[in-house]
């Protein structure tokens, strides 16, 4: 657990914030500095954010952007979001990026803010900006008992966005093509023909398939990777406009690790007295047996059973959201809704679009929902043609995580509730 150290005097809070969560961080002294360098690796700073720091580091957002009832000062509690945060001063929160101060050369880590800052909102220049330095000129100072206290940064810090909504689906689900889930390798054995399998049991896998080998398959071995995921039932995600599969959405039950590999063992040859026997065995060549590859269950969801596909572990995300609007125009509908046994999707649930990193919807990326538009007979027209009425704005989502034709949005302001086939555009 990183440390937090003080003395006696008065430590001075950041004058500027940075987006994305954009935002300063109270330095409590040179080793809370170091202790958090530890605790957080060195987030990438997107090309995006270094543009809009670059374009409205002095600028901040017009004054007609602010709420009507924005506050001069707000102090960081601990449960907010920056989107919450953002949501006090602006009409339109997912422009955060554009409210905070910011200072790219002075603090290092600009995913973060802590519980207990006081930020303010500075208008005298004619737009606004939000920092911790007071209007005035003032420095706000925190004054601290000469001990050390310890604490989990982690813990501590404020997320752009509500992190537990989404956790288990940066993490869990999985959506491939149908070609990557169909060679996929399966547990094909247990030992002692055990049928359910949980965390600390020993299964056996295969990539091969025999004669009816997906093309690509190759067999398991530790040295390509020992890590994986284990899904069951892909189910397909299907456009609710054009009913094209986007893709398959693998069911996530546990995590294994490859400790031997898959193989083929050559037969010994018969004993040369079964004369009619050897001589049919020579005639077919060497013989060589299956030996599958050798999985220990790590970690389980669900208990496992065989069929049960493997895919690799991918890379550890650590999770940079900077809301923006697309850079041209993205327009599309829900494909599914999560939740247990709900229809609408309400604010802080996920959502399944039918637009993808191959239509150019990135992370971060804000969209506007539509209500279900209705379809109407002109009663004023004497051969009352059939109307279509335009979608009413119904709320915002925010894109977490993107794969090819399929992306996950969290609903974070919601009217009516979206089903599937409620369409979204751009803000």
């Amino acid at each position: 657990m990183p440390l937090k150290t003080a003395s006696s005097s008065a430590v001075s809070l950041a004058p500027a914030l940075r987006p994305l969560a954009c935002a300063g961080l109270v330095l409590a002294g040179a080793m809370a500095t170091v202790a958090q360098a530890q605790t957080f690796p060195n987030l990438p700073i997107t090309q995006q954010q270094r543009d809009i720091a670059n374009q409205v580091a002095q600028a901040g957002v017009p004054l007609s952007e602010l709420a009507p009832n924005a506050p001069s000062q707000y102090t960081v509690k601990r449960g907010d979001t920056l989107w919450a945060i953002s949501g006090i001063f602006l009409q339109r929160p997912w422009r955060w990026p554009e409210l905070w101060g910011m200072n790219l050369q002075d603090i290092r880590n600009p995913h973060l803010i802590f519980p207990g800052q006081i930020l303010y909102l500075d208008t005298s220049s004619g737009r606004a900006i939000l920092s911790t330095r007071r209007p005035d000129g003032g420095l706000e100072t925190v004054k601290v008992s000469p001990r050390v206290r310890a604490e989990s940064l982690s813990d501590s810090a404020i997320p752009p966005i509500s992190l537990q909504a989404i956790e288990s689906f940066l993490t869990e689900p999985l959506v491939v093509d149908e070609a990557t889930f169909s060679k996929a390798p399966r547990i094909v054995a247990t030992p002692e023909s055990r049928v359910l399998l949980s965390r600390g049991d020993r299964a056996y896998a295969r990539a091969l398939y025999g004669s009816g080998q997906p093309e690509g398959a190759t067999p398991l071995r530790v040295a390509d990777g020992s890590q994986f995921r284990v899904f069951r039932n892909a189910v397909p995600l299907k456009d609710p406009e054009t009913g094209e599969i986007l893709g398959y959405e693998a069911q996530y039950v546990g995590k294994a690790e490859l400790v031997r590999d898959e193989s083929l063992r050559e037969l010994a040859a018969p004993a040369a007295a079964n004369t009619s026997f050897f001589s049919r065995a020579v005639s077919r060549g060497p013989q060589t047996e299956i030996v599958p590859a050798t999985i220990d269950i790590t970690q389980a969801k669900e208990e496992m059973r065989v069929g049960d596909r493997l895919l690799p572990e991918p890379p550890r995300d650590f999770s940079n959201y900077v809301p923006s609007a697309p850079g041209s125009e993205i327009t599309g509908a829900v494909v599914k809704v999560y939740g247990n046994a709900v229809t609408f999707a309400a604010q802080n649930q996920v959502v399944a679009i039918n637009r993808g990193s191959s239509h150019g919807v990135e992370r971060g990326h804000v969209f506007a929902l539509q209500r279900e538009t209705a379809r109407l007979a002109d009663r004023t027209d004497n051969s009352r043609p059939m109307m279509r009425l335009p979608g009413e704005r119904n709320g915002l989502m925010m894109v977490f995580r993107t794969f090819d034709k399929v992306s996950y949005a969290l609903v974070l302001e919601i009217g009516d509730g979206v089903k599937v086939g409620d369409r979204f555009t751009n803000p």
